[in-house]
């Protein structure tokens, strides 16, 4: 990953028009599977998929007239797709689109498969200022340095949820949230309610009001206390305003020799002293 020139292509502090842009493009996603499927207490209905095969983000599947179908919006080509296993793929590029253009494009094609238009479903939650100012897409290099965060973040994430899979209750799936358009899994330590049983959430943000750029974050619950904490791990640091985490930002880790290995490393570190602060 260190030699791959995507990743640094565009510098990761520049990142925040292609993070707005895919961000708006993902609620498509989400729409469809809000629009069709039954609603889950935890809204994980709603979250995404990364496939790497693809390169591509993918939502929950959908019960289509002839099978299951998937939403999937792609960022290198910049465009959303219905996927049928029955029929084949019918893609739309997005470039040079309105939102009202994509959204009536995405409740024609629903509704060729039996399934729901989603242009009038309601999101539970406001986007950034950024994203909801999005009234049309363009295509920005931006995007392919993105798209290749995210599948560096999957691959890492998947890691790192096999190597906890022994503990209890254990690692969820490794899922994209569209309201923070985070990808994460949980490594829940104890079963229980969620607000207070003990665990770890870890992910990347492509960038948010806490960090301009990407990052990776290992955050215990509960909270732990911001006086007593270890050497940050590295190459990255400790974040203590307004939740506590060790977080290292596509800047640290791509000052590191090898940045695959240097994520990785900072990813086993963190959340060895998460593991150990919770549990003892």
């Amino acid at each position: 990953m260190s030699q791959d020139k995507d990743i640094s292509a565009t510098p990761p502090e520049e990142l925040g028009d292609a993070v707005a842009l895919a961000h708006a493009a993902a609620q498509f996603l989400t729409r469809s599977a809000r629009a069709n499927l039954a609603a889950i207490p935890d809204d994980s209905h709603s979250n995404l998929g990364w496939d790497s095969d693809d390169q591509r983000f993918l939502s929950q599947p959908l019960p289509g007239a002839n099978g299951d179908v998937f939403i999937t919006l792609s960022l290198d080509p910049f465009e959303l797709a219905l996927v049928d296993s029955a029929t084949g793929t019918t893609s739309y590029p997005l470039a040079g689109r309105s939102q009202a253009e994509a959204r009536a494009w995405l409740d024609d094609t629903l509704g060729s498969v039996a399934l729901k238009p989603c242009g009038n479903t309601e999101l539970p939650y406001e986007l950034p200022a950024e994203v909801a100012a999005v009234k049309g897409f363009s295509d920005t290099p931006g995007l392919v340095t993105l798209k290749t965060w995210f599948d560096f973040a999957s691959k890492a994430l998947e890691t790192l949820a096999a190597d906890q899979a022994g503990l209890t209750p254990g690692p969820s799936p490794v899922r994209c949230w569209p309201h923070h358009f985070d990808i994460a899994t949980y490594v829940s330590l104890e079963a229980g309610d969620a607000e207070t049983a003990r665990g770890i959430g870890v992910g990347m943000s492509p960038g948010d009001g806490s960090y301009a750029q990407p990052y990776f974050y290992v955050n215990p619950w509960p909270h732990l206390d911001a006086s007593a904490l270890a050497d940050a791990p590295s190459p990255g640091h400790w974040h203590t305003n307004g939740f506590v985490g060790a977080i290292a930002t596509a800047t640290e880790l791509l000052s590191a020799d090898e940045t695959e290995k240097a994520l990785a490393g900072f990813l086993e570190r963190a959340f060895e002293i998460g593991h150990t602060k919770l549990m003892g």
